[in-house]
């Protein structure tokens, strides 16, 4: 696994199990990986591992079952704000750098209308 230097790692981490939540790799309701063997999956210390799953417990996105693991939420509600919120960040972070780049709103719009099924852009 390749992180970020900018970032520290749980943080990548806590992001990485977010999108696999939205994505439906981690069904609501389903059990996460143990510690453990998510340490070994991203080379990452366990103490990392527990860090970022402490961070989306208090965030109510997992839960622990005593001596059965962690599970993620069963509120679907939830994991469709998640995803709606982090959408939203996605998005206001493009328009910002495009915006950086001296692109217009009316400009950066033709990009996005100009996206084809491939994911090639042309104008």
């Amino acid at each position: 696994m390749n992180f970020d230097n900018n970032t520290p790692i749980y943080l990548q981490i806590i992001r990485i199990i977010k999108l696999d939540i939205i994505k439906g790799e981690y069904k609501p309701g389903g059990k996460l990986l143990s510690v453990r063997t998510l340490a070994l999956k991203y080379k990452v210390n366990p103490n990392t591992i527990a860090k970022a799953l402490n961070i989306l417990e208090n965030e109510e996105l997992i839960y622990t079952e005593r001596t059965n693991g962690k599970f993620v939420t069963k509120d679907e509600k939830k994991i469709k704000n998640l995803k709606i919120e982090m959408a939203i960040n996605l998005t206001n972070s493009y328009l910002k750098d495009m915006e950086n780049l001296g692109i217009s709103f009316k400009e950066t719009k033709k990009y996005i209308e100009g996206r084809y099924d491939d994911g090639t852009i042309r104008m």
